[in-house]
């Protein structure tokens, strides 16, 4: 896992498969805590994900929404994003096709504020 400060305002990580996923999940809480800014999450290198990847990740949303921060997740594979849909969490995570959606997204969410 990479992460990566795009901006001043946006942060981007780069996710990989498990083991690391499941491993670096809640290193990955502690780090954004440091870093106050929004927050991309490349899946394009991610193939699956497990029960304990999506609880992590709801803690991590629940985390950033606390902070009134947005978390996108972007470049899902059809397997993955399969997941999400059969669970519902496709109408909980904000998601886009690819990375460069997302952050234009929050650069124009930025303006906007």
């Amino acid at each position: 896992m990479a992460i990566q400060k795009w901006s001043e305002n946006i942060t981007v990580v780069e996710l990989v498969d498990d083991p690391d996923f499941t491993d670096d999940l809640p290193n990955l809480s502690e780090d954004l805590q440091q870093t106050p800014a929004e927050v991309v999450m490349n899946f394009a290198a991610v193939s699956f994900v497990n029960s304990s990847n999506v609880a992590g990740l709801l803690r991590l949303r629940k985390q950033l929404i606390k902070d009134n921060r947005r978390l996108i997740l972007s470049g899902l594979n059809p397997h993955v994003w399969g997941v999400f849909q059969v669970t519902g969490l496709e109408k909980v995570f904000e998601n886009t096709n690819d990375i460069s959606t997302a952050l234009a997204t929050l650069q124009l969410l930025a303006e906007e504020k």
